[in-house]
C-alpha cells in the first residue's frame, strides 16, 4: 500500500512541477504558447523562420518542438521534418527529425504507462484513442509500422495507445525506430528540395506512396490470417 501511495505521489509531483513551471515561469509559458501557435499554422516557412530565430540553439529548439508536438497530439510532425531538411540539409535534418521523434514517441509511451488511459484521453481525445484501439486490434504487431508510414494517422496517439497495452518497451522502441525511418528519410529528402505550393503536390504523392505500402502490408497480414485459418481447418479435419 505504501508503494502505491509513494508512486502516486511521485506521479502527482511530476504533474504539479510541470504545471507550476508553465504557469509561473513566464518565459517558459510564452515559449510554449508561441511554439504551439506556430505548429497549428501548418506552415513550413513559419516553422523554419521560428527555428532559425534561435541561432545556434536552433537544432535543440527543433528537437524540443518535435517532442512538444508528440505530447500535444495530433499536431503535425511533418512540418518540423520539412523545416529541418530545409535548414540543416536532408541528411542532418533526417537524423535530427528521427531522433527527436523517437524521444517524443518514448515519452508518450511512458506517459501512458505511468498515468493510464484517463490522462491519455485528456492529452488526445476519447474518440481518437478508441479509433486507435480498433487499429491495434486489426493489425496487432504491425500497427506501429503501418501508422508511421501513413502521414494521415497520428503516430503520437499510436505511441500513447501502445503504452496502454502489454507491449514491452523494447518491442515498441524497435518497431517505432524501424517504422519511422523510411518516412523520415523520404520526407527529409523531398523537403530539402521543394518550396512553396509544390509541397501540396508532393504531399499528395507521399500519401499515394504510403497507401501503396499499406496495401502491400495489408495483403501480407491477410495472407497470414488465411494461412492460420487453413491450418486450423486442416487440424480440425484430422
Amino acid at each position: 500500500m505504501q508503494n502505491i501511495k509513494k508512486s502516486t505521489l511521485i506521479k502527482l509531483g511530476i504533474v504539479l512541477a510541470c504545471a507550476a513551471i508553465y504557469l509561473f515561469v513566464q518565459p517558459i509559458q510564452d515559449s510554449v504558447n508561441s511554439a504551439l501557435l506556430m505548429l497549428k499554422k501548418i506552415d513550413v516557412a513559419a516553422a523554419k523562420e521560428y527555428i532559425l530565430s534561435f541561432g545556434i540553439w536552433a537544432p535543440i529548439v527543433s528537437f524540443l518542438l518535435m517532442v512538444l508536438q508528440s505530447i500535444v497530439a495530433p499536431l503535425p510532425a511533418f512540418i518540423i521534418t520539412f523545416a529541418n531538411a530545409g535548414l540543416f540539409g536532408w541528411v542532418k535534418g533526417a537524423i535530427l527529425s528521427w531522433s527527436s521523434a523517437m524521444a517524443g514517441a518514448v515519452l508518450c509511451f511512458f506517459i501512458a504507462k505511468l498515468y493510464g488511459r484517463a490522462v491519455v484521453e485528456k492529452l488526445t481525445s476519447k474518440f481518437a484513442l478508441e479509433s486507435i484501439d480498433i487499429f491495434f486490434e486489426k493489425y496487432g504487431k504491425f500497427a506501429i509500422l503501418i501508422a508511421r508510414l501513413l502521414p494521415f494517422i497520428s503516430f503520437d496517439i499510436v505511441s500513447y495507445a501502445a503504452g496502454l497495452t502489454s507491449m514491452s518497451f523494447w518491442s515498441f522502441f524497435w518497431a517505432t525506430g524501424l517504422g519511422q525511418l523510411p518516412a523520415t528519410i523520404v520526407y527529409s529528402y523531398v523537403g530539402s528540395m521543394l518550396v512553396g505550393s509544390v509541397r501540396t503536390f508532393v504531399m499528395g504523392l507521399l500519401i499515394l506512396f504510403s497507401l501503396s505500402i499499406l496495401i502491400v502490408m495489408l495483403k501480407q497480414i491477410w495472407n497470414e490470417k488465411n494461412k492460420k485459418v487453413e491450418k486450423a481447418k486442416l487440424e480440425n479435419s484430422k
